[in-house]
């Protein structure tokens, strides 16, 4: 699997989130407002809450949110049901270069859902762009009419729509001529409700909702929010353009909000940034807390209820959502692999050998051919590099001079990075390209692309290039092939067979969890004239105590006499 695979992978996964958490926070603030009806009233509760859903999606497409999870594990097969079946003719043939990888069924679906994911986003735009010039075409063909230079623009239009205020940037009052046929008390009343949405900057709120609205048009429970929220704000300028006010106006006010309904064939655009209109479906509420209104001393304490329950919501959600365990790689991914390095015969293949996964330090020995064959490295011990501040130092071996010798012994970081660093991008890219090097993708940046980044490769794929490096079939000198060998070179086994062969490990898997780690050990071994190429991987539960490549090198080598010893040259 690519990173572009487990990119949208992830993705799928922080998408069903926000839908789980979109029904956790409706459930909660629905019945917070049930027991206090209050809440109902309050912006905060509601905006906070699409807040809290975008950021759970937002979050959980991070790497580092694994760390928040207290569930288990939870493995994830990303392998395709037609490996197996694809190998086996492959294998029949002699075939030993790398085969392509299909895609398997959640990379697919992940596939699918970033494409619906991207036309719903663009959908939702092209309606925000469509509503703001419906809005740019009415304030055109309306007239200015004189108003207070300190309020908004104030434009009359032959159209039947509602007054609305328009904004947010430029905010302007938008009056339907048709407004000057009712009571002039009903018409201020409507305009002053207008303009305590413009004091109260309802207008950013409704900016706020649209964002978050494309962000996470998927979930039905953002639309729940936004639509409280609209009817909170609505409430909140009754309640501010009656505070004070005498009976007979309020009154007034709500025969005002009834007549609107007369002149109001046309509602503000589809998600166009505007307030305007009374909702049929909540006229009647709104008139009933018009006569009788809800105490204010019950505001503060709605509030701080709905914000703790937000708070306990997403801090819950966050914390139940399953760890995924990332990579194509199970948790019991063991492949031991052996070729004949003349024919190209498999020998020996248990377990998986098709998954493709990070290289880590096994891609020194294609870094070595690179820096002997391009002059950077001269010999197993020139040149010789001091470590310097800045330098990666995970080990404390690596906070030394390093000569090649060392730097493959030790598997030091910093140095390859200072062999593919003078190389450059160009060239390692290809040097890749001319080894058919795994997926051949540096996009993870020529110093970090083997390291848990864009360069993956398979067991099947390893022992393919390490099948050319044995038989120097690979562009490169003479030279670069000595000193490589030179660089790999192992003590001879007690039988007889010479071994050429490096470790490598990664700890983690990718994803925050680091109770698993994944091990190589390649190289090949030679006797007697015969060349036989492997490669070993294990990906699973961390020693505490030993790194997985050593630990994984010492237990094949303890083993491969005895198997050598069962290998003809027929087998």
């Amino acid at each position: 699997m690519n990173l572009l695979d487990a990119t949208f992978i992830r993705f799928l996964f922080a998408s069903i989130g926000c839908l789980a958490a979109g029904v956790a926070v409706w459930g909660v603030l629905a019945m917070a407002r049930r027991y206090l009806p209050a809440l109902g009233m309050q912006r905060t509760p509601w905006m906070l809450g699409q807040v809290a859903l975008a950021a759970t999606f937002t979050i959980l497409m991070l790497p580092q949110a694994q760390q928040l999870h207290m569930l288990p594990v939870f493995d994830v097969d990303l392998s395709p049901a037609t490996a197996s079946a694809v190998a086996q003719p492959a294998r029949a043939a002699g075939v030993t270069s790398a085969l392509a990888e299909p895609r398997s069924w959640l990379s697919w679906t992940a596939w699918a859902w970033a494409l619906a994911y991207t036309g719903g986003l663009l959908w939702m735009l092209a309606r925000l762009f469509h509503g703001q010039r419906a809005l740019a075409q009415l304030l055109r063909a309306g007239a200015h009419l004189p108003a207070d230079a300190a309020l908004p623009p104030i434009i009359e239009v032959d159209a039947p729509i509602s007054p609305m205020l328009v904004g947010p940037f430029r905010p302007c009052l938008l009056l339907p001529l048709a407004l000057r046929t009712i009571d002039p008390l009903q018409r201020d009343l409507i305009i002053a409700h207008e303009l305590t949405h413009w004091r109260r900057g309802d207008l950013w709120w409704l900016v706020a909702c649209a964002l978050l609205q494309a962000l996470c048009w998927f979930n039905p429970a953002m639309r729940l929010l936004r639509a409280r929220l609209v009817w909170a704000q609505e409430l909140g300028c009754d309640r501010d353009v009656l505070r004070g006010r005498p009976q007979v106006q309020r009154k007034a006010y709500a025969a005002a909000l009834v007549a609107q309904l007369r002149f109001q064939y046309q509602a503000a655009p589809a998600n166009a940034l505007a307030f305007g209109g009374v909702a049929p479906d909540t006229l009647t509420a709104r008139v009933a807390l018009i006569r009788t209104p809800v105490l204010d001393r019950n505001a503060g304490r709605a509030r701080c209820a709905g914000l703790a329950a937000l708070a306990l919501v997403f801090g819950a959600n966050l914390a139940l959502q399953p760890a995924l365990a990332w990579g194509d790689a199970p948790e019991t991914l063991d492949c031991t692999l052996m070729l004949d390095a003349a024919t190209g015969a498999v020998l020996v293949e248990e377990g998986r050998c098709d998954v493709r996964t990070t290289p880590v330090s096994i891609f020194n020995i294609a870094v070595s051919l690179m820096g002997f064959d391009a002059g950077i490295l001269q010999d197993t011990h020139t040149p010789a590099l001091p470590f310097k501040a800045g330098y990666i130092d995970w080990q404390p071996s690596w906070r030394a001079i390093t000569d090649p010798t060392s730097w493959i012994r030790n598997s030091t970081v910093w140095y390859a990075q200072q062999v593919t660093s003078r190389l450059g991008e160009r060239r390692v890219q290809d040097y890749v390209g001319r080894f058919d090097y795994g997926n051949q993708d540096l996009t993870g940046g020529v110093d970090m692309a083997w390291i848990a980044s864009s360069l993956q490769v398979s067991p099947r794929e390893q022992a393919a290039f390490l099948r050319k490096v044995a038989n120097r079939e690979l562009p490169v000198s003479a030279h670069a092939f000595d000193m490589t060998a030179q660089l790999l070179r192992l003590p001879t086994l007690a039988d007889g067979w010479q071994v050429y062969g490096k470790t490598g490990t990664a700890s983690g898997d990718g994803a925050g969890d680091n109770r698993r780690a994944l091990g190589w050990f390649v190289g090949w071994a030679t006797k007697d004239g015969r060349t036989v190429v492997f490669a070993r991987q294990t990906f699973g539960p961390r020693d505490p105590d030993r790194a997985a490549g050593p630990l994984l090198k010492e237990r094949f080598l303890r083993a491969l006499p005895g198997r050598l010893a069962t290998l003809s040259p027929s087998t």
